[in-house]
């Protein structure tokens, strides 16, 4: 998959980055907590992030790590603009961090960014839930059955 700034021309591409900063995060950072209020997103120059539910009585169930150039939170872009996971650095992590509503003002303001940004996290949502699915299939589902003829 394309990385953000692959997604749109690269006009719009430096607006992007010109309202982005640098943040380093140490190990074990927690970055954000299901449930509450999404208000930035990441994009990881380096390091790993684990994406992690909160499961009763036990400790979160990480369910996804993401690495370099991947999009760390989509929950920004949708109300209730709630985190649907929690998440936690692996590692030290380098990225850049970008405020939602400004983001989302410039998607309202400038419809090539609009379009490209949306897409961009739609995608990443459904390459996502893919895998969910195929992580699924691989833990819970038959075993194969023979095909009939």
């Amino acid at each position: 998959m394309a990385t953000l700034f692959d997604a749109m021309p690269p006009d719009r591409s430096r607006r992007l980055h010109e309202i982005a900063h640098t943040v380093s995060l140490p190990r074990a950072t927690r970055v954000f907590e299901e449930g509450r209020r999404a208000d930035r997103f990441w994009i990881i120059r380096s390091g790993q992030v684990a994406l992690d539910q909160r499961v009763p009585g036990r400790r979160p169930a990480i369910v996804e790590t993401l690495g370099r150039d991947e999009l760390l939170g989509w929950s920004w872009a949708f109300p209730p603009y709630l985190w649907h996971l929690g998440a936690e650095t692996v590692g030290p992590v380098e990225a850049e961090e970008f405020d939602a509503t400004v983001v989302r003002a410039l998607c309202e303001s400038d419809p090539v960014i609009g379009r490209a940004m949306y897409r961009y996290v739609a995608e990443t949502v459904a390459d996502r839930l893919h895998g969910t699915r195929t992580r699924l299939l691989d833990l819970y589902g038959p075993q194969g059955r023979p095909l009939e003829p």
